[in-house]
């Protein structure tokens, strides 16, 4: 019992010295998203999110085979509303990606490729709390018929083709700004409109 004791005073000790020296660490550097997560913090988060799936989510099986079909339909959905952050290869280096704290893993890797079908299944799902990563999930689990396939694509991430990734970029979202643009070209090319003129050189203020 003394033992115990010991062991859970030792414990309680260490956990105060560790949130206290993370609390002077989280004051010191304030609450920008432009830092790279410590590795402890990392480590934990990791942690945290794989207890937080509930165990029978974690063991469900993904009940599509990984067909060209199946995979396909999967890079088509993560291409319109996936790309953004994650970037069509995964690795999340696109603009919102790097903003994002703690940023998105590079999906290709064995953070993400070492969860199971069932913990991705649920993260697309539910997404996580305290990041950048949103729920998606929509109505009773038996009826999704987008996220398995999606769950399908990403283990099929490392073995992306280069022609795949170009078919990605015909189904990335398009900004209105790109959208005018593509319409100016069309008008000028149609005769019906001068010229886009060229962007001011120089420094903008």
């Amino acid at each position: 019992m003394k033992n115990l004791l010991a062991l859970l005073g030792a414990l309680t000790l260490v956990a105060a010295v560790a949130g206290a020296a993370g609390l002077v660490l989280f004051l010191k550097r304030g609450v920008s998203a432009r830092a790279e997560p410590w590795a402890m913090e990392a480590w934990v988060a990791r942690e945290l999110r794989h207890f937080a799936v509930p165990y029978e989510e974690r063991t469900r099986e993904n009940p599509l085979v990984p067909t060209d079909a199946v995979v396909a339909a999967g890079r088509a959905h993560f291409a319109d509303h996936c790309a953004a952050c994650h970037g069509n290869d995964g690795r999340g280096q696109t603009a919102f990606g790097k903003g994002l704290y703690p940023p998105p893993p590079d999906m290709r890797g064995p953070t993400t490729q070492g969860l199971s079908d069932g913990e991705l299944f649920w993260i697309i799902r539910n997404g996580v709390r305290f990041t950048g990563m949103p729920a998606f999930g929509e109505g009773p689990v038996e009826e999704d018929e987008e996220t398995w396939p999606l769950v399908q694509f990403i283990r099929h991430l490392p073995e992306q083709t280069p022609e795949e990734l170009e078919q990605m970029k015909a189904l990335n979202p398009v900004s209105r700004e790109e959208l005018e643009e593509q319409a100016r070209i069309e008008r000028f090319l149609a005769g019906e409109e001068e010229a886009p003129a060229e962007p001011a050189r120089g420094h903008k203020h």
